[in-house]
């Protein structure tokens, strides 16, 4: 029997949504799952140098007081870092693939990227075939 696999696609680039990716899947990888983060369009421009904690809130921006709000609740909390989180994600064994569509569209190229988090540059056949093997999607 096949490892149990969560597949997802990031598509935004809001900072509360990268965390639910990141935190949903280095827990499917602590479970024993396998877990894969196909990043595209916004969630793509995470994956820049210095990209990682650019992204605002999808709720309450508040010209980004509620972004500073919500990290300085989170450190309280002791929440990890998005820097933290990815690099958890790498290390447990989670597969991070950019889409190269969403880079030629944002003229974004792959000197730009963080080399170091990227395992896989592909297209839509890549996600549909991480995805059918999965037992677990989701569209964040």
């Amino acid at each position: 029997m096949a490892t149990p696999r969560v597949t997802m696609v990031l598509h935004s680039g809001d900072m509360d949504k990268l965390y639910s990716a990141l935190i949903i899947g280095n827990g499917a990888l602590s479970m024993g799952m396998e877990a894969s983060i196909y990043f595209t369009f916004w969630g793509l421009q995470r994956l820049t140098k210095g990209g990682l904690e650019k992204g605002p809130l999808s709720k309450m921006h508040m010209l980004g007081l509620g972004k500073w709000m919500i990290r300085r609740r989170m450190k309280k909390a002791r929440v990890a870092s998005l820097e933290r989180l990815m690099t958890d994600f790498r290390e447990l064994g989670g597969k991070v693939i950019a889409c190269e569509m969403t880079m030629e569209i944002m003229g974004i190229s792959k000197e730009q990227m963080r080399q170091e988090w990227i395992d896989e540059y592909g297209a839509v056949g890549m996600y549909i075939q991480e995805a059918r093997d999965s037992s677990i999607t989701l569209f964040i």
